[in-house]
């Protein structure tokens, strides 16, 4: 296994400046499903970090127990809801998204996980799976085949390990996750130390990011970011490889301000204009 490093030479590769006419209707509307009681959180983060990485319009599709956090917390960001108080359980919407990143906070309701499959099965959106989302499908192996070739998955270790079973050494980690790559035609977003994107048999291996990012809420907003990316027309691999590199770079930049133990995922959102300028400078 060679991995390509993402660094800033290959990231000027993909990068697409903004141009100068564009307005909120051309920059891409990114739809994010997740929350639930208790965990509104994770939507709010994913959603803030889908418009702070350049995204012209981003829905929240929430219960709603999390109509008013969301609507006073990012007002910029528009909301739905679901029929249900506390979860997710019938997603239903009529806006046309570019993107669709689902699970952030979603949990694991067995009504959540039966309008997961009726989505699965009609969506026909690029598609970011995280958190319960995966681990819903890891219950439900058999829905891994409703996926659309290029689907972006983003576990961690423990998702991960749901997904592809076990694994005694970082080779057959690696081994197990291409072949599920290649099954299933995802893009496998491995989160870690460092991160990984696995694309078949094309493994990158990210260079931005440290310790700072081993915080709550930090997935979420990754998710946010690679959704946005996707809406605003990157190819899935690309939104991937950048959305990454600049999840990684936010932390880069603020540790001298907030060190490791202080640096939260909202950070991470705040920071990603900074990590954008350095792309650029």
């Amino acid at each position: 296994m060679n991995p390509i490093y993402i660094d800033k030479n290959e990231i000027l590769k993909c990068y697409k400046p903004i141009d100068k006419h564009t307005h909120k209707g051309i920059q891409g509307h990114a739809l994010l499903i997740g929350g639930s009681y208790g965990k509104i959180g994770a939507a709010c983060l994913s959603s803030k970090a889908a418009l702070k990485t350049g995204c012209g319009l981003v829905t929240a599709f929430i219960p709603k127990c999390g109509y008013e956090i969301l609507q006073i917390s990012i007002p910029e960001v528009m909301v739905l809801t679901d029929v249900q108080e506390k979860f997710i359980s019938n997603i239903t919407f009529d806006i046309v998204p570019q993107a669709i990143g689902i699970g952030p906070g979603v949990g694991q309701e067995q009504a959540t996980q039966i309008t997961f499959h009726e989505f699965l099965k009609t969506t026909k959106v690029p598609l970011v799976i995280d958190a319960d989302a995966l681990n819903i499908l890891s219950q439900n192996k058999s829905w891994l085949s409703l996926l659309k070739p290029k689907t972006i998955i983003t576990p961690h270790p423990k998702e991960l390990e749901r997904l592809i079973g076990k694994w005694d050494s970082e080779a057959e980690k690696f081994e197990k996750t291409i072949a599920f790559s290649k099954k299933y035609q995802l893009i496998i977003v491995m989160k870690g130390a460092p991160t990984h994107i696995i694309d078949g048999d094309a493994v990158y291996e990210n260079t931005t990011g440290n310790a700072a990012l081993a915080t709550a809420g930090s997935g979420d907003v990754l998710t946010g970011m690679i959704t946005s990316l996707l809406a605003q027309s990157y190819e899935p691999i690309n939104a991937a490889i950048l959305g990454v590199y600049l999840h990684g770079l936010t932390a880069d930049i603020a540790l001298p301000e907030t060190g490791y133990q202080s640096f939260i995922a909202s950070d991470i959102i705040d920071n990603i204009g900074r990590a954008y300028l350095s792309i650029t400078a």
